[in-house]
């Protein structure tokens, strides 16, 4: 029987990580990415509407180029510059395309740290339900 009792006293007495202590560190640690992936995802944002601006002055450009080489023949030759500037344009949308992808596995991180957090929310304030326990209850029946 002592030996019993002193195998619960020494599980009592070992630190363990309760369920609170994991949902408080999961929240000190969701509360610690957050502001990093909110300022990567209006980072990405600002790099997106910046590349969808110079995509449309470079269109813009092109346009006005095409124009010019229209009215009148150039006394410089602007063919190898509008081929330039195509493969700058094609080059940008790779680049946006990229910067999109990028963006859309923030917002998913962004996702699944929510509802990871609402997990932890739920689990730390529904109460646990109780189950009997078996071995008690055999020994209530032996002694009967």
């Amino acid at each position: 029987m002592t030996e019993t009792q002193n195998s619960v006293t020494e599980e009592v007495e070992t630190p363990s990580l309760t369920t609170e202590g994991r949902d408080a560190i999961a929240a000190g640690i969701l509360e610690l990415l957050k502001p990093a992936v909110q300022e990567v995802d209006d980072r990405v944002k600002s790099v997106r509407e910046s590349q969808l601006e110079l995509r449309q002055q470079i269109e813009d450009l092109d346009e006005v180029l095409k124009q010019l080489s229209q009215e009148r023949e150039p006394p410089v030759e602007l063919d190898a510059y509008v081929k330039k500037l195509m493969n700058s344009k094609r080059r940008i949308g790779v680049v946006n395309n990229i910067v999109q992808n990028a963006q859309d596995r923030v917002v998913k991180l962004q996702q699944k740290l929510m509802r990871d957090s609402s997990k932890r929310f739920v689990q730390l304030h529904m109460p646990q339900p109780v189950l009997p326990n078996l071995l008690d209850t055999e020994e209530i029946r032996t002694d009967q």
